[in-house]
């Protein structure tokens, strides 16, 4: 049906003048080569799916989880039979504690597996959700002082188990599966679901940012980027004339944050989102990561690339924003950038794969989920 209304549409568009066509449709021909490589990228997840019905490691539920979403939002998506398989191998992965994980990595599985069952818009998930969500909020953190964020990890999530500190990556992924599946719970009749303490949320976040007016920790910078958690940044130190040293924010928890803030519904006018928005325009790029290459060590730009797609696409997207204005005065159509990006590597059998491995891009079925996930949320954001 989806193909069949693209091709009425297309006809449309083919009737009408140069100008008017340019007009009403500017993105066609980058939308034709998106939708070309979302099959190809989705062939290739089907083709990696396990007899059982799983992607990539049975004790990780993520894969499954978005690989699952991929193909949910592929603009030619057609129900099949690898997805009910897929589906029915994931809802399974339900632990008593509302949970979907296999061993380790609670919070991070659950998250991405609510946002493949809330895809799906099939009702039957909704109690599965539920418990799901009730889960990913008993994660937050309130350590020391019950109800006071008084210690810099209260408000955020972490990966839960032995991993004992909240951290920007896992709190951004719960937030916004509790935010794409916030109508379940309001839908709910028992009236008992619990929700986020969004304020403290707000609180631990502002504490990941290097912004002297809102956070008052330690060897923080003033630059509006963003770290992995309070007083950590993978990308490091950077030293200052005067020999102090900060923390250097990078693209992919920047883009993290700025989904946060606005899924947390703070006010477009913050200072906090203001100044993250001022850092990734100045800091533009689809070659790499800013904020993690050194001069020392270049390549370090393309650690986490695929992520760093992912969350500028979802970034960006969330905060209606069409164009970015560089440090030098160009301004940037990112739609274009980044699919054109995304377009130039994939390889011949559908796939990506980062070179550089760090934090697992060097699994063909995972930087080929984040791939396809990142040009469908380009797709389905052009401005019509």
């Amino acid at each position: 049906m989806k193909t069949l209304l693209s091709i009425f549409i297309l006809g449309l568009l083919s009737a009408l003048p140069t100008s008017a066509q340019d007009k009403q449709e500017p993105y066609l021909s980058i939308k034709l080569e998106i939708a070309r490589a979302i099959e190809r990228g989705n062939a290739y997840l089907q083709s990696k799916q396990h007899k059982e019905g799983f992607w990539g490691e049975s004790k990780y539920p993520a894969y499954t989880a978005l690989a699952l979403t991929a193909a949910m939002r592929s603009p030619s998506y057609d129900e099949a039979d690898y997805i009910k398989k897929g589906y029915a191998w994931l809802s399974k992965q339900q632990k008593d504690d509302g949970g979907i994980y296999g061993k380790g990595l609670g919070t991070y599985n659950t998250a991405t597996s609510i946002v493949a069952l809330v895809s799906t818009g099939d009702t039957s998930y909704h109690p599965a959700i539920l418990k799901a969500r009730r889960f990913l909020i008993n994660q937050q953190t309130d350590w020391d002082t019950k109800g006071e964020a008084d210690n810099k990890y209260d408000g955020g999530i972490g990966y839960g188990g032995s991993y004992q500190h909240s951290d920007l990556s896992n709190t951004y992924l719960s937030i916004e599966a509790l935010k794409l599946s916030r109508h379940i719970a309001q839908d709910d009749a028992s009236g008992k679901q619990p929700e986020l303490n969004w304020e403290a949320a707000i609180q631990f976040i502002s504490r990941t940012q290097n912004l002297k007016e809102t956070n008052e920790l330690p060897e923080t910078g003033d630059d509006g980027s963003f770290n992995y958690f309070p007083g950590n940044s993978k990308a490091g130190h950077r030293t200052k004339p005067d020999g102090s040293k900060v923390l250097r924010g990078y693209g992919s928890m920047s883009y993290a944050a700025l989904l946060s803030m606005i899924y947390a519904e703070l006010d477009e006018n913050d200072i906090r989102i203001t100044a993250v928005k001022s850092w990734l325009s100045e800091n533009f790029t689809v070659k790499e990561n800013p904020g993690l290459a050194t001069k020392d060590d270049p390549s370090l730009g393309q650690q986490g690339l695929f992520y760093y797609y992912h969350t500028m696409a979802k970034g960006l997207a969330a905060a209606n924003i069409d164009t970015l204005r560089t440090k030098d005065g160009k301004q940037i159509d990112w739609r274009n950038e980044l699919s054109n990006a995304i377009l130039s590597t994939q390889a011949p059998d559908g796939s990506w794969v980062n070179k550089n491995s760090r934090w697992w891009e060097s699994d063909p079925v995972l930087v080929t989920a984040y791939a396809v996930l990142s040009l469908e949320q380009i797709y389905h954001s052009i401005p019509e």
